[in-house]
């Protein structure tokens, strides 16, 4: 995963729901798309990265706002939905549930 990610633009679909356990049809959904840039990465840092432990247990292979972060090259989009949950989106649905009243 890390040789098809390495000096390459990749995509990070993030979604989330909102549902009233009151009334399961009323759901309300968002997602974030953001896209992630890293810079060339060698077979001994993968491994390295590997070694830590830090990929193991995340979707993507890779932590954000761990180590991983010093491969990132650029970010467009949403930090918190490559960290696994849009912060931005999730408020937008808590206003409409009227939930959020901030």
């Amino acid at each position: 995963m890390w040789q098809l990610m390495s000096g390459r633009v990749h995509q990070v679909i993030t979604a989330i729901s909102l549902v009233n356990v009151t009334s399961p049809e009323e759901t309300l959904e968002a997602y974030s798309t953001s896209e992630v840039e890293f810079d060339a990465i060698s077979t001994d840092e993968m491994e390295y990265y590997w070694q830590s432990g830090e990929p193991r247990d995340k979707a993507g292979a890779y932590a954000i706002q761990g180590y991983a972060a010093c491969w990132v090259k650029h970010l467009s989009g949403s930090y918190s939905g490559v960290m696994g949950l849009p912060l931005c989106e999730t408020r937008m649905l808590l206003k409409r549930a009227m939930v959020w009243h901030r």
